[in-house]
């Protein structure tokens, strides 16, 4: 694995999202055995109303509190003839804040399930597995289930990560060669038996411990026959679809004839479903477990052929360098951050939902642990509007009661589609904007750092700003020069039109340009379009100065895919009502992330909230460009931002249809 250094963009963060959370000597592995019996939670909701319900789910853990963590969820029904318990599966994690052990160290269990019969009240039944696979080292931990039942062989299939796999599997000493796995259970709670050899085995891409990340699997539909279609893979790499074989005690896929389905260093988390003929692949962004500051979220594009090419609401390829994927589940500014790895399913009125794991920005980490971020699982509902899912018709996570869904036949949710709020510029405020047409900088421009900043120049119509070489603004490494001027009190809209000539290919990393709405270096909110490995992304983060201890300070998400010449970048700055504040942790504006490729269709991206204090200024920024060997500034081709306007608004809101 490369040593990143510079900025902590999108890839980078996913290093952090990728941490091995195994059970080294000395922390305790639940022991529940490899059968965990058939407890379900009692069905309260009678007739055809399955009432409330409010996030997070909190399933019941028998004479012991709650589960506050399921990462990376999987759900689905049972699905023999009579069945209809829900049965929900999670990552290796402690349950809770007090699940340690006699000596305080967390205790690591090995997928948790859950059962429900309404979808909403869920109760823990112990854990799928109480040791590794035979060809596991001892070191490994089990990620991400997917469990699907098999009707030629009348068995449940769970496939898992499996983290780290013996010398004899991988054929090289190293910690990092993950793998598919895959274990077989007459039932949905097991018990589970490991098969033998791995469905996916290590992928070596070069030499030494150089090995692609092969993480979360995910099988086409909850029921197939004896073969199926296999996606799995992450940033490091890409995402992967293939046929799967199914055998009496295990499976086999075709990883020669793989196919790619999404660029390297851009996704994981794949979940994969078939409405009205379309395939709609759904995949997470950015850095899983970064506490307050998680921006993971979820991307969806579709295809007619559930081995691509998928593209995104404007047409863009998940394949391609200036990276495709329509934001579907992201922060909305509530209390809920880090929305992602979801799967979606129907309920058993044939309505749409999701089930996905976030983190509280007001209780992000496990209490034994400041810096291990704590992941609940949440429900909202899925709109399909014009043949594409959102959730909660855009809102995102919900924090106020909704209507349950059907958890049982003859149930039917009261949940009704209520398009989300838009915001477009209203007014132009001139005395703010700069369309660049003269022949020098207006002197409403100052430069926070005059002593280094660039030469910038005006001329036809466009600033243009050389990107700064290994400079910075990141935590403790604030050697960027930005470009500054007043912002207006109120509501406001930033938007600017420009264009980096980073060549195509890899490797510019991170050279960046866009917009902040900046308090200090240290407190700002910044929308770039940014060059990341092989991959043109808009990234969307946000910094603050201070923190409790162990808590980031830095956090990024990304929105909609950049120009292939022009990017059109927005920030929506919006004050902040009572019950808003209370949920963001007290900060005062919301501020909302646009991305468009051709300045007319706007793609909405997520909220973080800040408080920026009084004197926040707009900014602009060109900066970034690293060496991705981490042996210092690279010798680039001299590489130059242009800024085609900034046009500063009010505010105009409006209802999706």
């Amino acid at each position: 694995m490369k040593k990143f250094r510079g900025t902590r963009l999108t890839a980078l963060m996913a290093i952090a999202s990728a941490l091995v959370i195994a059970a080294p000597a000395g922390i305790a592995t639940a022991d529940a055995g490899t059968s965990v019996g058939s407890a379900s939670a009692s069905a309260d909701r009678g007739g055809k109303n399955p009432g409330t319900y409010s996030n997070p789910l909190q399933p019941v853990v028998p004479g012991d509190g709650v589960v506050e963590s399921c990462a990376d969820p999987n759900v689905l029904q049972g699905q023999r003839p009579g069945d209809t318990t829900w049965y929900l599966y999670c990552t290796t994690d402690p349950l809770n804040d007090e699940d340690v052990d006699a000596a305080g160290n967390p205790v690591f269990h090995r997928v948790p399930t859950m059962t429900s019969e309404n979808l909403v009240d869920w109760t823990y039944v112990g854990d799928a597995f109480s040791g590794l696979p035979s060809w596991a080292d001892p070191t490994s931990a089990i990620w991400a289930p997917d469990v699907v039942y098999s009707s030629t062989f009348d068995k449940y299939y769970m496939f898992v990560v499996v983290t780290n796999t013996t010398t004899a599997v991988s054929g090289r000493d190293c910690d990092n060669d993950s793998a598919i796995g895959v274990a077989t259970s007459a039932g949905p709670t097991g018990p589970w038996t490991y098969s033998e050899t791995p469905v996916v085995a290590p992928r070596a891409r070069g030499g030494g411990c150089d090995f692609l990340w092969t993480y979360d699997p995910d099988v086409l539909g909850d029921s197939i026959t004896d073969s199926g279609i296999l996606y799995y893979g992450s940033y490091n790499g890409g995402i992967f679809g293939t046929t799967l074989q199914l055998t009496a005690n295990g499976a086999t896929a075709d990883t020669a004839g793989a196919t790619m389905v999404t660029i390297d260093n851009k996704y994981e988390g794949a979940n994969v479903v078939e409405k009205d003929g379309y395939y709609y692949l759904f995949v997470s962004a950015t850095n899983c477990c970064n506490g307050a500051l998680t921006g993971y979220s979820v991307f969806v594009g579709r295809s007619t052929d559930p081995l691509g090419p998928y593209v995104d609401r404007e047409g863009v390829s998940l394949l391609a360098e200036r990276t495709g994927g329509t934001p579907f589940l992201t922060m909305n500014g509530n209390r809920w951050v880090g929305t992602g790895h979801n799967t979606v399913f129907q309920d058993a009125n044939g309505d749409w939902w999701t089930i996905y794991h976030a983190v509280d920005q007001q209780d992000p980490f496990y209490a034994f642990d400041p810096g291990f971020t704590k992941r609940p699982a949440l429900l909202d509902a899925v709109d399909w509007v014009d043949g594409w899912p959102t959730v909660n018709g855009g809102s995102g996570a919900s924090v106020d009661k909704e209507f349950a869904p059907a958890g049982q036949p003859g149930q039917i949710s009261r949940h009704k589609y209520r398009p989300d709020v838009v915001q477009d510029p209203k007014r132009l405020l001139a005395e703010y904007s700069d369309e660049f047409d003269g022949t020098a900088l207006s002197g409403a421009w100052a430069w926070q750092r005059e002593d280094i900043a660039p030469t910038a120049t005006v001329a036809d119509g466009v600033l243009r700003i050389p990107v700064q070489v290994g400079a910075d603004l990141y935590v403790g490494s604030n050697n960027a020069a930005v470009l500054l001027r007043d912002a207006p009190s109120g509501d406001y809209v930033i938007e600017t039109k420009l264009r980096v000539d980073v060549p195509s290919g890899c490797c510019f990393n991170y050279a960046q340009a866009g917009i902040l709405a900046y308090g200090s270096d240290d407190d700002y909110i910044k929308l770039t379009e940014t060059s990341i490995w092989n991959t043109r992304q808009t990234e969307f983060a946000k910094e603050i100065s201070s923190a409790p201890e162990g808590w980031a300070l830095y956090g990024n998400t990304v929105v909609g895919p950049p120009g292939d010449e022009w990017t059109y970048l927005r920030i929506v700055v919006q004050r902040l009502s009572g019950p808003e504040q209370r949920e963001a942790g007290g900060d005062t504006h919301g501020y909302t992330a646009y991305t468009s490729s051709d300045g007319q269709t706007w793609v909405k991206g997520g909220t973080w909230t800040h408080d920026l204090g009084q004197d926040a200024q707009i900014a602009l920024a060109a900066y970034g460009l690293q060496d991705p060997d981490g042996e210092g500034p690279a010798v680039p081709p001299s590489l130059t931002a242009e800024f085609d306007y900034v046009r500063v608004s009010t505010v105009k809101e409006r209802k999706l249809r």
